[in-house]
């Protein structure tokens, strides 16, 4: 929201400095972006040319000789036609950036003659599009003075950042009334329109909607034997200076009534209007060449003005080029309306057309406004461009009832801690414009028309706060905790924090992928259900939510290796979903590897071919995490029948239990590669934080004291024979399961598989570690040991001691 400080004081009677006027909109919640004080214009000088003499070597240059007020004159080639002596214009001298040519002087040499600076047109100054000669000032024009300053071009622009819930503030009135009630000056209450109005409106305009909130009223008026020329160079200035582009009178005035009080206006030629006025739904496929010479293809979610033409505008959100005026336009047809905010932000975005208007009608314009809107743009069109004014009439509007909020003054300290009297918030509301009755603690505060955004009490306690000064709030310490110790975070964002740590120190590296993945992909990672759909997707290939980490994490990967980092090992803690329910979303640490990328480094080396990852990296990465957040790790058993994006001989499942899944891991499998379109040695995991079971609290934080044995370990080996489709996780918990009092670890060893053992066997070798508490084993004790061990494994896998 831009407006010039000139225009801001139409509004507000005020003495304050621009620095401090920049000031207290930032502190009043209106943040200040950026100021534009026009210095670029200072120095611009009021020079007079002394005489002008034909260019000796070209035909349509000429020599002036131009007085800057010094006494001293300089020389300048100039090329306009209306060059002259005693003609009195703006100087750029050298050094000078000159704006509208976007170019810095220098001493010049044109065709043999020194020209030392120029004299501008106005289009060279941003004033106008006017470039047919230079400027030429009357003959009091003060030679020597600052040109900006003479022709009103040293106004400041201010731009203000407004949050989407200030609708009132996208007018220069609405932020005054602001200013005014934060104490920095008065507020300019504007004289009513007065007019001599004659005849009637003959147009008539029907609402036809399904829908009343649509279009919940219309307002239009006749004006008749307009003339439509430039708009006043006054009106001109203030809509350059904020971007805008002037084109006539007509059309100057509905832009400025939309910065000036926030109220976007319409005018048809009336001449092009055929049969009445309907506001209606567009019909499905409808076009309109819009103002800004595009064709949009309409549909019915969209609200439309039409006439027996066909489409005349795009409601609330920009007019029809049919209808537009220009310099043969007579009579108008003033056009102010209501439009539902919603229906209109949903029409701009659908087809992509941003307009003042729609900025407005979408956030909210003021219903009570609407008539004395038209009223006062009649009056500007009328001292404009002349005319004659019909009655006004107005449609569908049923007037505005305001909402009404019971208000406890005290609820100012409870909720920001600023002391502020009774009366002094009783003050703030009302310079606000809101109503405030009654006595006592609670009072009644109706809410302004203008301020759709506030509807509770802690939003009146909003703009006490802001008003009284946000920079008033002294911070103060948290009250003591009873317990200093006591635990904060949650047993998730422990949990989280230390699945990061420990996939970290395993030399992997964090990446943060979108929740949002392609259909395709997400069906091939178990998801693509019609409640994982997204209704408003922002591209084609981020239209499901993610039930897995790993797809997103694989294609970094690849990118990665696409641009020549193939060995990679990126990791991911965060959300998956498995359907729309809070229990569907899970909390997952997943990762991958690629390439070479190892826990003990990457790429090749002197001593052998580097090795690619494969499923004991993933297996590694997955017991880490597991680990890391607390699950019993001896407890843990890792089966088969991991999902169908992994390899199926070279994945797993971990489990606790025989019913709790923590998670799976392994290579991928090819087909899951091919329809991501990657390549190379891949594996992954994912361990499902969330399934961990919480360790029961201990009575104390102490460490138990470290117990070692005074008696040496024993080792033991075996080799059984078992079926080739036995797990050696198997016959690792059978000879674990003998005696776990003395038996300390298993270790698988050895594998082997061959003729000799007949077909669909292998020999899984294992060490068992054996470690005596109270007593030095005897030979009987061990054989009793080993006796249970092979009776633990024949009964479990069905293997035999291998002779």
């Amino acid at each position: 929201m831009k407006f010039t400080l000139s225009w801001l004081k139409d509004h507000l009677e005020t003495d304050a400095t621009l620095n401090e006027i920049c000031e207290r909109l930032t502190a009043i919640g209106l943040e200040v972006e950026d100021v534009d004080d026009k210095a670029a214009y200072q120095p611009f000088t009021i020079a007079k040319v002394v005489s002008a003499e034909q260019h000796p070597n070209a035909d349509k240059l000429r020599v002036l000789m131009v007085d800057k007020g010094d006494g001293k004159p300089v020389q300048i080639v100039c090329g306009a036609p209306n060059a002259r002596a005693g003609l009195i214009g703006a100087l750029a001298e050298p050094g000078t950036y000159v704006p509208g040519i976007d170019v810095t002087l220098a001493v010049g040499n044109i065709r043999g003659v020194e020209s030392h600076g120029m004299m501008c047109s106005e289009r060279e100054l941003d004033m106008s599009d006017e470039h047919d000669g230079i400027i030429d000032l009357p003959e009091d024009a003060p030679v020597g003075t600052s040109f900006a300053a003479y022709a009103g071009l040293d106004d400041p622009v201010i731009e203000i950042n407004l949050t989407p819930n200030r609708p009132d503030c996208t007018s220069i009135f609405g932020i005054a009334r602001d200013l005014a009630a934060s104490g920095l000056g008065k507020l300019k209450t504007p004289k009513a329109p007065d007019f001599p109005v004659e005849g009637e409106t003959s147009q008539n305009v029907r609402i036809i909607l399904d829908d009343e909130s649509l279009c919940p009223g219309f307002a239009w008026r006749l004006v008749r034997g307009v003339k439509n020329g430039p708009s006043p160079k006054w009106m001109q200035q203030r809509l350059i200076a904020i971007g805008l582009r002037p084109i006539s009178a007509l059309v100057d005035v509905t832009n400025y009534m939309t910065f000036d009080q926030g109220r976007p206006m319409h005018v048809f030629d009336a001449d092009k209007v055929k049969g009445d006025l309907v506001v209606r739904r567009a019909l499905e496929g409808e076009e309109i060449l819009a103002l800004d010479t595009r064709t949009y293809k309409l549909n019915p979610a969209n609200v439309v003005i039409a006439d027996d033409n066909g489409l005349e505008s795009i409601g609330g959100v920009m007019g029809g080029e049919h209808s537009g005026c220009d310099e043969t336009t007579t009579n108008v047809l003033i056009e102010s309306a209501l439009w539902d905010p919603i229906n209109i932000a949903k029409t701009g975005r659908s087809h992509g057309i941003i307009t003042d208007a729609r900025y407005r009608f979408e956030r909210g314009v003021d219903p009570e406004y609407m008539l004395p809107g038209l009223e006062r743009t009649t009056e500007l069109v009328l001292a404009m461009c002349g005319g004659t004014a019909a009655e006004a009439r107005v449609t569908g509007y049923k007037g505005h009832e305001k909402k009404v909020v019971d208000f406890p003054f005290s609820e100012v300290k409870r909720l920001t801690g600023l002391t502020v009297s009774n009366g002094e918030s009783r003050e703030i509301l009302s310079g606000l414009g809101f109503e405030v009755s009654g006595s006592g603690e609670t009072v009644k505060v109706a809410v302004p028309s203008w301020r759709p955004d506030v509807d509770g009490k802690a939003d009146l306690v909003e703009e006490v706060m802001r008003i009284h000064g946000v920079d008033e709030i002294r911070p103060e310490p948290l009250a003591p905790s009873g317990s200093v110790n006591g635990r904060i975070l949650t047993t998730i964002q422990v949990r989280t924090r230390s699945a990061k740590r420990a996939l970290a120190s395993r030399g992997m590296m964090e990446a943060v992928t979108w929740s949002f993945i392609a259909e395709d992909h997400a069906k091939l990672f178990g998801g693509g259900s019609r409640e994982l759909r997204l209704v408003n997707p922002i591209a084609s290939d981020m239209s499901d939510m993610r039930p897995s980490l790993l797809p997103g994490l694989i294609l970094a990967a690849q990118r990665n290796a696409d641009r020549g980092f193939g060995d990679v090992a990126l990791f991911e803690v965060s959300g998956t979903y498995e359907n729309d329910t809070p229990e569907g979303q899970r909390r997952v640490a997943g990762g991958i590897r690629r390439g070479t990328a190892q826990m003990t480094g990457a790429g090749r080396h002197w001593d052998g071919a580097a090795k690619p990852v494969g499923v004991f990296d993933a297996k590694a990465d997955a017991i880490a995490v597991l680990e890391a957040c607390g699950a019993p790790a001896d407890r843990l058993s890792f089966e088969p029948g991991a999902p169908g994006w992994y390899h199926p001989g070279r994945s797993g499942l971990i489990k606790l239990g025989p019913k709790t899944v923590l998670g799976h891991f392994g290579e991928f499998h090819p087909n899951t590669l091919d329809a991501l379109d990657v390549s190379g040695p891949l594996c992954g995991f994912e361990v499902f934080v969330d399934a961990i079971p919480e360790a029961k609290r201990k009575a104390t934080r102490t460490k138990p004291g470290l117990s070692l044995s005074a008696f040496q370990a024993v080792r033991r080996d075996f080799a059984f024979v078992v079926d080739s489709d036995v797990p050696a996780a198997t016959l690792v918990r059978a000879a674990q399961g003998a005696d776990k009092a003395l038996i300390s670890g298993v270790n698988v060893f050895d594998l082997f598989a061959g003729p000799s053992l007949g077909e669909g066997k292998k020999s899984v070798a294992i060490e068992i570690t054996i470690q005596p508490r109270d007593r030095t084993l005897t030979d009987e004790d061990l054989d009793r040991l080993a006796k249970s061990v092979i009776a633990n494994v024949e009964k479990s896998s069905g293997g035999v001691l291998r002779g």
